[in-house]
């Protein structure tokens, strides 16, 4: 059955590839920028949206109800990245991380659920992370925002279980995509040598996994089959197995040890 679908975030990486994907399914689609003139050349509804500002959001919102009368699906995806060491971060840089990865998704779900409940019906997909799962050295505020969508999303799925609404997490892996090169680096400000090789090593390490990331058009598949299920599972993760299986092993595996594992991973020694 096609569905209209709202995808945050999907001017470049995996909401643009998730966003085409779904709408070469046959779905009615609407992806969404702040900037809408950098989506080009594509087979769904560009929409500007701006999911820090509740304005933007609402009058998005009532624009696609209006031409469609629903939205069937939401796709939480627009995010963005923050590194630096948090022993010495300004507050300001935790709101900025959380303004987008979080608020951004609880903005835009308050101003969609209230028509998915009055329908009995609809699907809620928030992007998490695996860094959501378990945390990660010097991407401190970006696990912390994305271990919040863990939280919000759980607790979302227990109040909407009488409305017929449902709601699941992707928790991706590496994606070789724009994040990378649109990470925002905080300062070292620390005079401490060798704290500052560690952060360097770190961010050195994440770099590089990310550039040898896998395709977002593996990520958009994985969507694709999630709407298409009458009872999507709660959570997927999706990526290489040596990163999926992290969670498992953070289950398993006593606490210190598991930390010396991901300190080493990201050269800290």
């Amino acid at each position: 059955m096609k569905k209209v679908i709202l995808v945050t975030g999907a001017s470049s990486g995996l909401g643009l590839a998730t966003a085409n994907a779904l709408a070469a399914q046959g779905h009615t689609v609407y992806g969404t920028s702040r900037d809408v003139t950098r989506i080009k050349g594509v087979s769904f509804n560009p929409l500007e949206v701006d999911v820090t500002n509740d304005a933007s959001v609402n009058a998005a919102v009532e624009k696609i109800v209006k031409a469609e009368g629903k939205i069937d699906v939401l796709v939480n995806n627009a995010g963005n990245g923050i590194t630096g060491p948090l022993y010495a971060m300004p507050v300001e840089y935790a709101k900025k991380q959380f303004e987008v990865n979080f608020f951004g998704v609880v903005r835009v779900c308050s101003a969609v659920l209230p028509g998915m409940i009055e329908k009995k019906q609809g699907l809620v997909i928030n992007i998490g992370s695996l860094a959501g799962l378990f945390g990660l050295p010097y991407q401190g505020l970006y696990s912390a925002s994305k271990f919040a969508i863990e939280g919000y999303s759980e607790s979302l799925r227990m109040e909407l279980q009488n409305t017929g609404v449902k709601v699941a997490v992707v928790n991706p892996g590496d994606f070789k995509t724009d994040f990378t090169g649109n990470r925002e680096k905080v300062p070292f400000t620390l005079k401490n040598e060798s704290l500052q090789k560690e952060f360097e090593a770190a961010v050195a390490s994440m770099e590089k996994d990310e550039s040898i990331g896998a395709n977002p058009d593996k990520l958009a598949a994985q969507i694709v089959k999630i709407v298409a299920k009458s009872k999507p599972a709660h959570s997927y993760l999706v990526g290489a197995i040596g990163q999926t299986i992290v969670p498992t092993l953070k289950a398993i595996l006593p606490g210190s040890i598991f930390v010396k594992l991901m300190n080493d991973h990201y050269g800290i020694k």
